[in-house]
């Protein structure tokens, strides 16, 4: 038995007391929600100096800018460019139909050249 007692086992600390410190369980639920800020509202984020709002399913910016351009502005680009696939897909139907006449009369002229070169080759049997 050591002369001092057996410094290596210290005694067992006391368990800690199960009621909170903090006065928050004796607030009410509007005050907590104020406090703790439960209260979220739309989910914002800023990204490289745009602040976006969600709302309804899509990203929406608080500022209505995007990169220069609102909303409305986009909408009328996609309108237009809509618009202008549906010219562009026109015009090359219209190019396609004006090959297919061209090819057609091209082989037409040569059916009727070689028509004509036998009509003249008859012709020269003849005399």
């Amino acid at each position: 038995m050591p002369l001092f007692g057996n410094i290596f086992s210290p005694k067992k600390t006391p368990p800690r007391k199960s009621a909170s410190l903090s006065n928050l369980r004796s607030l009410d639920r509007s005050t907590r929600e104020v406090e703790l800020g439960l209260d979220y509202g739309t989910p914002t984020m800023n990204l490289a100096g745009q602040s976006l709002k969600f709302e309804n399913g899509q990203w929406i910016t608080e500022t209505g800018i995007s990169g220069g351009v609102d909303r409305r502005e986009a909408q009328r680009l996609r309108r237009r460019n809509q618009q202008l696939e549906e010219e562009n897909n026109l015009l090359r139907l219209k190019v396609d139909i004006l090959l297919d006449m061209l090819s057609e009369t091209t082989a037409e002229s040569h059916l009727m050249e070689k028509e004509l070169d036998e009509l003249k080759s008859i012709s020269r049997r003849r005399k």
